[in-house]
């Protein structure tokens, strides 16, 4: 049913954006948190769990529990201040955050690392399990 919905609002946000242009896709989480991504190069997919976003910045998967609603903008300062997975602060996610966030998890020590960004599944704790859905979100993305 949430693919669904999520699938409806893709198509009315679309269809909404085609009549102005907007320069920022914003997704406002359920904590009330908000992410904003360029939508130069945007391209959306989405799974039964998440929704994908690509464009010239990189790419940054969404657990679809989490997504409250999404629009478009044109509110640059929206930008976000957090790339979930992106747990070296390099500006994208990739298998050098997985290993950061395992070393992190065996060694304790948390030099260097965003653990805001690093909380991937938002439940206040960076545990294993959100290694698991940061690999599980590379995988994902590679695969498409």
């Amino acid at each position: 049913m949430k693919k669904t919905i999520i699938t409806m609002l893709i198509a009315l946000v679309t269809m909404v954006a085609s009549a102005e242009t907007y320069s920022y896709l914003k997704f406002t989480r359920t904590d009330n948190s908000t992410v904003t991504y360029s939508v130069e190069g945007l391209k959306l997919t989405y799974d039964n769990t998440s929704v994908t976003v690509t464009n010239v910045d990189g790419t940054a998967t969404l657990p679809l529990e989490q997504v409250q609603s999404m629009e478009f903008t044109n509110d640059a300062s929206t930008t976000p201040s957090v790339l979930r997975g992106d747990v070296n602060n390099d500006g994208e996610v990739s298998i050098a955050d997985v290993t950061m966030l395992i070393d992190y998890l065996l060694n304790g020590d948390a030099s260097g690392i965003n653990m805001d960004a690093a909380d991937i599944s938002l439940d206040g704790e960076v545990t294993i399990g959100d290694v698991t859905v940061l690999i599980d979100t590379l995988l994902t993305v590679s695969s498409n």
